[in-house]
């Protein structure tokens, strides 16, 4: 095992790259699916050896519940470091499991609260099942996930809307639900807990969400332009999110100056290509391969020091 059980927990930054030129010489729907895989394959094998340096650091402190033969000298010799190391692992953990149930308990209580709260309201127009219209003069809209999944929207937002700019939103946040892009924005939230330096991760992956609802709303209208005027008019007239972790269609201007301005560039530029990797000879395709060999590594640290671990503690428990 040796230093290489480490590696899984540093080797997240070899995909930092991608993460911010994933939009270049990419389809958002093959960015997002490629960059969910990445963190979390990257944040499994991040638990893993935290685990095993936490199993070896703490085997030999006396009153834990490991079988005595774990702490035999050869079994620590396999991971010869001090045992705070491997308490130091076990808290961190702790600190994980914490972090993510809490991120997921987060993330139910939001979606019963928004349904018990859309109970009992009816359907949209005819035409428009599953569109929940709230009365209410903030603007906002967003895809509430579930069995059925329903599509939230104010009164703010419409009346802030033209006719076309409203066909473009409802066909945004139906791509949402369509895709299920909240399961891409949940994996990515619970490794960016597992592992901090996942995060830019998680930030592009609810960019490439937000570009490929963008992509399959222009194609639903007929007009690129229309969405991007809706995007832009809805960034404009918004200063509210209230269901926090939902794929929204125009986060608050102030709140986030750069992703909406990249939107609306991107539909008044060309259709992106329906490519899931990028160009080789590109340095978007350069940073794939550096973070497809960062994930690799990851995975064959993890596995290599899983199995030394097996067959040391194999060779050392008696029969």
């Amino acid at each position: 095992m040796g230093f290489f059980v480490f590696l899984p927990l540093i080797l997240p930054l070899t995909a930092v790259p991608i993460a911010r030129l994933t939009e270049q010489h990419l389809h958002p729907r093959g960015a997002a699916r490629l960059m969910t895989v990445i963190s979390a394959v990257m944040a499994v094998c991040s638990v893993l050896c935290l685990g095993l340096i936490g199993v070896v650091g703490t085997a030999q402190i006396p009153g834990n519940p490991l079988p005595d033969s774990w702490s035999d000298p050869v079994v620590r010799h396999a991971l010869p470091y001090h045992e705070t190391v491997g308490t130091a692992a076990m808290w961190l953990l702790v600190l994980v499991a914490f972090t993510c149930c809490r991120t997921v308990v987060r993330h139910l209580r939001v979606r019963s609260r928004a349904r018990r709260a859309l109970a009992g309201l009816p359907e949209g127009p005819a035409g428009e099942e599953g569109l929940a219209v709230l009365p209410d003069r903030n603007p906002y809209a967003y895809a509430l996930p579930g069995s059925p999944g329903r599509v939230v929207v104010s009164t703010g937002m419409l009346d802030g809307l033209a006719e076309d700019e409203r066909e473009a939103l409802l066909a945004h946040e139906r791509a949402h639900l369509r895709h299920r892009h909240h399961r891409y924005l949940l994996t990515t939230q619970l490794a960016a807990c597992v592992n901090p330096f996942l995060r830019p991760l998680q930030a592009a992956v609810a960019f490439s969400a937000e570009r490929w609802a963008d992509e399959e709303s222009a194609q639903a209208v007929g007009d690129r332009r229309i969405t991007a005027r809706a995007v832009a008019r809805a960034a404009l007239v918004s200063h509210a999110a209230p269901a926090p972790g939902f794929a929204a269609f125009a986060a608050p201007a102030a709140a986030q100056p750069g992703p909406v301005p990249r939107r609306v560039a991107a539909l008044l530029g060309p259709v992106p290509t329906a490519r899931n990797w990028p160009p080789a000879k590109t340095p978007a395709g350069l940073a794939a391969m550096v973070a497809a060999a960062g994930t690799a590594a990851s995975a064959l640290c993890a596995l290599n020091a899983a199995v030394a671990l097996l067959v040391v503690l194999k060779a050392v428990t008696p029969l």
